[in-house]
């Protein structure tokens, strides 16, 4: 079998430890502490996230999303693919290691969309751009965790909490869509998102695309018409 290989480690800010990003092969893998959070050969629920959100909004002619974590790119790099030359998207990454391991030796998985003119990269916490934001996205897509728990870093609870909901739907223009991963279902965190006035729909994607495999949860939660 072949070796896995450390090749750098990151610090998350706050209290989130340590990242290790490994390669095994042509496998990449990013992981917090013995959990994996992300790999290259598990990427088909991370496009979903965009793509159902990209048809959802499929009739707005210059929208806006923002993307809350980087990962791997496979996010950004759907969303890029489903979107026309006059949207936007801007993504908030904590992590500045996670953007130089994107340059550097997972190049190849971002393929051009670094360089995408219609891309702005924040260094920072994704939760502060929402807080600021007063419909100002067309769409806010969260993947900065294993579901809506500060699994990897405790500050990411108030991005889910009923605070970090209520800022998410004002930072949403009128009829928005708050999509956010999940590795396993939460009917706790479905009644918070109805609670705080969205409309939600729980989709079922599979971890590799197909048929088979680990099934992920993304909730499909659309703001109000009218604000």
């Amino acid at each position: 079998m072949i070796p896995w290989v450390h090749l750098g480690t990151a610090v998350v800010p706050g209290d989130g430890g340590e990242l290790r990003l490994m390669q095994r092969g042509t496998e990449f893998s990013i992981m917090s502490g013995p959990i994996e959070l992300m790999s290259s050969r598990l990427s088909g629920s991370e496009k979903a996230l965009a793509t159902l959100a990209c048809e959802a909004l499929k009739d707005r002619p210059r929208p806006h999303f923002l993307i809350g974590g980087f990962g791997m790119g496979f996010t950004l790099r759907a969303a890029l693919e489903n979107l026309g030359p006059s949207a936007q998207v801007t993504v908030g990454e904590l992590v500045p290691e996670i953007i130089a391991w994107a340059r550097g030796p997972m190049a190849h998985l971002s393929g051009e969309c670094l360089q995408d003119p219609r891309l702005t990269i924040v260094e920072g916490d994704v939760g502060d751009l929402i807080r600021s934001g007063r419909e100002t996205y067309d769409a806010i897509l969260l993947d900065v965790d294993n579901g809506p728990e500060g699994l990897s870093r405790a500050e990411n609870d108030r991005l889910y909490n009923d605070s970090g909901l209520a800022a998410a739907r004002r930072a949403l223009r009128p009829g928005g869509i708050l999509a956010v991963w999940s590795s396993a279902r939460d009917e706790r965190f479905t009644k918070r998102l109805r609670k705080a006035g969205y409309d939600v729909e729980e989709v079922g994607v599979r971890a590799t695309g197909g048929k088979r495999g680990a099934r992920h949860v993304i909730w499909m939660a659309t703001a109000p018409a009218k604000g």
